[in-house]
């Protein structure tokens, strides 16, 4: 898939111990992404943080919490992101939701002959 120029970044942000079924709904979101066909998606673990419940949640040593924030983020056309939106009602997702126009300017393995070392994967 050729992935350039104009897109929509889905951003869904959830709690590290929220859960579909078994699994994590972080790891639930990211492969029915994956299911979907979607450009790609990931999971991205906060260290600090709040939502709606105005309650911090911190990865410092001292902390008792177990929830950090966990952020997924989709990035694919606007008619195919906004056609997977019907599968977080289905997940029931209770946390934040962002839309973003972005612009694409690369996507896929580098081209170049040269070493791809010290590139992000």
């Amino acid at each position: 898939m050729i992935l350039q120029g104009p897109a929509l970044r889905l951003t869904v942000v959830v709690g590290e111990s929220d859960t579909h079924g078994h699994r994590p709904l972080y790891s639930e979101i990211v492969h029915r992404a994956h299911a979907a066909g979607l450009a790609g998606a990931s999971a991205f673990r906060g260290i600090e943080g709040f939502g709606a419940s105005s309650r911090i949640h911190t990865s410092r040593l001292l902390s008792l919490s177990e929830d950090l924030p966990v952020a997924v983020t989709v990035v694919d056309t606007a008619e195919r992101v906004r056609a997977f939106l019907p599968v977080l009602a289905e997940l029931s997702v209770a946390g934040l939701i962002t839309l973003e126009e972005v612009e694409v300017l690369h996507y896929g393995e580098a081209v170049t002959g040269g070493s791809t070392e010290g590139q992000p994967g």
